[in-house]
């Protein structure tokens, strides 16, 4: 199964995310593609205010910033069990 975090560059919050999904939850860094939302229009004005926002690779499911640990093993388990 695979994620997107969404993103910017210069994002503290942003890495802060990235840091809780692959040393705290765990989750394999080739199964989360970090989308970096400055490179798209469409993406800023959907996600400007939001990011970061981990999804569920080719699902409208999401969970927003800000999300601990916890509520991210929460999230990416019930997604496995899709």
């Amino acid at each position: 199964m695979s994620f997107s975090l969404y993103s910017t560059d210069g994002c503290h919050l942003c890495e802060q995310a990235f840091d809780i999904l692959i040393r705290e939850v765990g989750l394999a860094p080739d199964s989360l593609s970090v989308i970096d939302i400055a490179l798209d229009d469409g993406l800023i004005e959907q996600f400007g205010v939001h990011i970061p926002v981990l999804e569920r690779a080719g699902t409208d499911d999401r969970l927003y910033w800000p999300f601990s640990a916890i509520e991210a093993s929460h999230f990416i388990e019930a997604n496995d069990s899709r």
